[in-house]
């Protein structure tokens, strides 16, 4: 299992994570079974978005025993109405689904307390306004949550979120498809047949800016919908009209700029394993670009998607994090000291390229590398 830590909380979790959607409606002996297969893999990580009380419980008991060593982001303003799940902003329903949560998962603290499903800008700015942040920073100074999160399906809601500092963790749906599509403050656009029917080009500028904010503050980036609902797995239902693998899926999210860790909703051991096997891939396995290049509708003609496919260089420059390092400073005054220190240790650098063109030769986006290594040369001055 590779571990990275979580942007600044410094808490080292697993790149492959759990939802829990795949735990819902299962008792409490399979539950049991499959965390512990789970953690026998080395996944210390899960999201617990539902307040089903039921799964609630079957979670708690699976970690007794795992606590201290597992990592729980669990959510406020999801609470448990008429025998089903509810988003609230009501105060009141918040702090006692949060009790519940905590009496139910045998705990006094959850790592990550996520305040749950933030889409619209109005939602945003009535939590960070009221009581929801008012509650979620002091559940914070006691110590009963220690850091804070969000969630979120729009790039444009989140990067308000990122810029106000009020938040440590945001969760966020990641995927080649969504992240063709513009912000929109209805979720159900992501994976609205018509909205796949036009010809799109490259990645959203705003869900770009969002990875890479998150990266140049510190907010640490878990995804979800890294599959899209199950979709990208299939040729049948997938936009691309090829199928991904889980391994591909999960290679595209986890090489975005800022992402740690991916929360894989699995039904069962063998799902688990299926993108468990990331961490033992090959570079073929891994590799993405097979679906999606050559597309006439959908295209990334041009744009660096840090696939590695320019390597290997002929003077040993990493040039895909050159790339990223060099995107990160975009839009600066001044070069963040974090992005100036990592591009600094490269053993090599873009002032090194020699212009022969092999990597361009490589390079399935058509990227006009060499040039993107002089100016990276222009901005960080070697």
């Amino acid at each position: 299992m590779e571990y990275r830590i979580l942007g600044n909380t410094g808490l080292s979790v697993s790149v492959i994570a759990l939802g829990c959607e795949g735990f819902i409606g299962k008792k409490e002996e399979q539950v049991c079974s499959e965390m512990d297969f789970a953690i026998s893999k080395g996944i210390n990580f899960i999201d617990l978005y539902s307040s089903n009380p039921e799964l609630r419980s079957h979670i708690g008991k699976a970690l007794s025993g795992h606590r201290q060593d597992f990592i729980i982001q669990g959510h406020l303003c999801a609470t448990w109405e008429n025998d089903q799940y509810l988003r609230t902003r009501n105060i009141e329903k918040t702090l006692a689904s949060f009790e519940d949560q905590m009496t139910r998962l045998q705990t006094d603290y959850l790592d990550i307390g996520m305040i749950h499903y933030v889409d619209s800008e109005q939602d945003l700015q009535d939590i960070f306004d009221g009581p929801i942040i008012q509650l979620a920073l002091r559940l914070k100074q006691e110590g009963r949550i220690r850091y804070i999160g969000l969630s979120s399906h729009n790039p444009a809601v989140a990067l308000l979120a990122v810029k106000s500092g009020l938040i440590d963790v945001l969760m966020f749906s990641i995927n080649p498809c969504y992240d063709l599509q513009p912000p929109s403050e209805n979720v159900d656009d992501l994976w609205a047949d018509e909205n796949y029917e036009r010809p799109m080009r490259n990645i959203a500028p705003e869900r770009e800016r969002l990875y890479e904010l998150c990266e140049k503050r510190g907010v640490g980036l878990d995804v979800m919908k890294v599959y899209g609902g199950g979709d990208l797995l299939s040729e049948k239902n997938s936009p691309f009209g090829k199928a991904m693998t889980p391994v591909q899926c999960l290679e595209y999210a986890l090489t975005r700029p800022g992402v740690d860790a991916v929360m894989v909703g699995c039904k069962s051991c063998e799902e688990i394993q299926a993108a468990v096997n990331w961490c033992v891939a090959t570079k073929e396995e891994k590799d993405y670009t097979q679906v999606m290049s050559g597309m006439d509708k959908f295209s990334w003609q041009g744009h660096c998607m840090y696939c590695g496919h320019c390597a290997p260089c002929s003077v040993g420059i990493d040039i895909a994090s050159v790339n990223k390092y060099y995107n990160l400073t975009n839009a600066q005054d001044e070069i963040p000291e974090t992005v100036r220190e990592h591009y600094k240790v490269l053993t090599h650098h873009a002032s090194e390229c020699i212009g022969c063109g092999q990597c361009e030769a490589n390079c399935p986006f058509g990227v006009s590398i060499i040039q993107q290594m002089q100016m990276a040369v222009e901005r960080f001055g070697y």
